[in-house]
């Protein structure tokens, strides 16, 4: 029997719960992987396309939409570039602010991406633990930001709100709580025998191709690659903190689930850095604090609560281009405006991490087995609609 008598197309999604929404083309070999071809496009919300009848505020919830779970580094990085072609610089309270919710962010990121990954190989434990222990997370970032999930919390020249009363002291409660958890997750889900069977030596990327690829985030680090956009091209606060850039050299799928969680707790190190070194000041520039109303003012001092001055309905941005990057929960986000001087951006467009890993699902699944696919898929810590942009 030829090899083409013996191949089989499998379709797999986008209604697999395993799939997310995309659509997976899979021809095989018995159970061997022959090629597969991720189909995307299945939840295309024309983001780029919609930000160029936008004004710049409306952008800002707008492009936060197709990275949930990991908002903020969306919200930064555009904001970041507008800021380019403004020629503004938010004071160092508001840098330390982007810094906290970027950080309470990434471990509620790390967590959504571990419990997804965790039922796809079928550990439910760690899709409820996940899940469950994700919403202290989200709690803070709600009494921060006043949302859930879509904060639009970070504004040019500044953030909307400063910490609320006693902020500190329910921060330190979570992080101790996440400390003395995650030497459970390791007792019940890392250190299981299945799990390590599911995921060591499966979907290995090595180095050179990581590079070779343009993969960024953990999944590139799990590759023994430190390349970390807050060290390599420092933003915000990230300049006065001390951290390390975490990474592994095993390159396979428990490799990218052990660079998360060491990133989880790297994150706790950041937070508490800055909640100790954050410097008292206003919010938000001068040059916009100044716009604001003098009756609204001093509402603005006594609640912590910005008051947008009417500039921001119809801000205009000097002709220019600018990029920017953060470093986003699921790798490097980045934003390119072109302004043309109007209300709308000229051209914007946005480079997502998950968009990256479209190509890289389909190299590392090559010759695996059909079982390891969604071990595989679960490890890049794919989001759908993020590379439907």
């Amino acid at each position: 029997m030829s090899l083409e008598e013996r191949e089989l197309e499998v379709l797999i999604g986008p209604q697999h719960p395993a799939s997310g929404h995309m659509r997976l083309v899979a021809k095989i070999d018995g159970d061997i992987v022959v090629e597969l071809r991720p189909n995307i496009g299945y939840v295309h919300r024309s983001v780029e396309k919609l930000a160029e009848v936008k004004k710049y505020l409306q952008i800002i919830p707008l492009v936060e939409r197709p990275s949930l779970a990991d908002t903020t580094a969306n919200n930064l990085a555009y904001v970041m570039a507008v800021e380019k072609l403004l020629g503004i610089e938010p004071p160092p309270r508001a840098q330390y602010l982007r810094t906290l919710l970027a950080e309470i962010n990434r471990i509620h990121s790390h967590f959504y991406g571990m419990g997804i990954h965790g039922v796809m190989i079928g550990s439910s434990t760690a899709y409820m633990w996940c899940f469950g222990d994700r919403e202290p997370l989200i709690e803070l970032a709600q009494e921060l930001t006043g949302a859930r999930l879509t904060y639009s919390y970070i504004v040019p020249g500044g953030v909307r709100r400063d910490l609320p009363q006693g902020f500190e002291d329910k921060v330190e409660k979570v992080m101790r709580y996440l400390e003395n958890r995650m030497p459970d997750y390791f007792d019940i889900y890392f250190n299981n025998p299945v799990t390590r069977a599911r995921l060591e030596g499966v979907g290995v990327l090595t180095k050179e191709d990581a590079i070779k690829l343009g993969v960024t985030g953990p999944n590139l680090r799990a590759s023994g690659v430190p390349y970390d956009v807050r060290k390599a091209e420092p933003y915000a606060a990230y300049p006065e903190l001390d951290f390390d850039v975490i990474t592994e050299e095993d390159g396979d799928a428990f490799a990218r689930v052990m660079v998360r969680v060491r990133e989880i707790q790297e994150s706790i190190k950041i937070i508490r850095q800055v909640l100790k070194k954050i410097p008292d000041g206003p919010i938000l520039d001068e040059k916009y604090m100044k716009m604001i109303p003098p009756n609204l003012r001093k509402q603005v001092e006594e609640t912590g609560h910005i008051k947008f001055p009417g500039v921001f309905a119809n801000l205009r941005v000097p002709a220019g281009e600018a990029v920017a990057r953060v470093e986003g929960g699921r790798g490097e986000v980045v934003f390119h405006i072109i302004s043309d001087g109007k209300m709308s951006p000229y051209r914007m467009r946005m480079v997502t991490p998950s968009f990256r890993n479209v190509i890289l699902f389909e190299h590392l699944t090559k010759g695996a087995r059909v079982a390891d696919i969604p071990a595989i898929y679960g490890s890049l810590d794919y989001f759908p609609p993020e590379a439907d942009r």
